[in-house]
């Protein structure tokens, strides 16, 4: 795979970033990815939906009539499900539906995301992000100068709270470290601003060795 062009933070290109090939081979593996992005959406799942049993209903103590001589049909309860209020019959009780991926699923998975991103020329690699003022405006000129005016994820070397707050007002932006980023919020967005550091701690990271 050919190296990155590397660009400041006015949109210009002032070199170029060279890869690891043996990492960023431009492979994709769908399958895996496929699965772990269903496992992500899943462990979003707050699984609190409830209903109540004919047990768990209230009343139903007194046989609603006698058993024979009225041409009704038996009843004993009115907490039966065939009744207006009764129990539910097999419905949805609170459950946890997440799932633990284990380290090298994840990592094969991210690695995937970002050769995919790759192939679809939407990387960009900046030297460094710095603002001078926590202010909206100087992520709009960011965005500007690069032409982005798409879904937009940043990835970050060192966490910055400065530079965070400026972009929480854009709802296209989001804002992370490179450590907390996942193949998930990677396909979620259109384009992908990373740090020059924080591309190479992440090829560390797939690697295996920033764990």
């Amino acid at each position: 795979m050919k190296g990155l062009s590397l660009y400041n933070i006015e949109g210009k290109q002032i070199g170029e970033v060279k890869v690891d090939e043996e990492i960023f081979d431009g492979q994709v593996n769908k399958p895996l990815l496929q699965e772990v992005l269903n496992i992500y959406a899943r462990n979003k799942r707050q699984g609190s939906a409830s209903v109540k049993t004919r047990a768990e209903v209230r009343g139903g103590g007194k046989k609603p009539w006698r058993q024979k001589g009225t041409g009704r049909a038996r009843a004993g309860t009115i907490n039966s499900p065939l009744w207006r209020g009764g129990g539910v019959v097999f419905g949805p009780h609170p459950r946890d539906f997440s799932t633990t991926l284990p380290k090298k699923m994840k990592r094969k998975a991210l690695l995937s995301a970002l050769n995919l991103k790759i192939k679809e020329d939407q990387v960009l690699v900046v030297d460094k992000i710095e603002i001078k003022q926590a202010k909206t405006k100087e992520w709009a000129k960011i965005l500007s100068a690069f032409n982005i005016k798409e879904r937009c994820l940043v990835l970050l070397n060192m966490p910055n709270k400065e530079i965070e707050r400026a972009g929480r007002n854009i709802p296209h932006l989001c804002i992370e470290c490179f450590k907390n980023v996942n193949a998930e919020q990677i396909c979620c967005y259109h384009k992908l601003i990373i740090e020059k550091d924080a591309l190479d701690k992440l090829t560390e990271r797939i690697r295996g060795k920033g764990e």
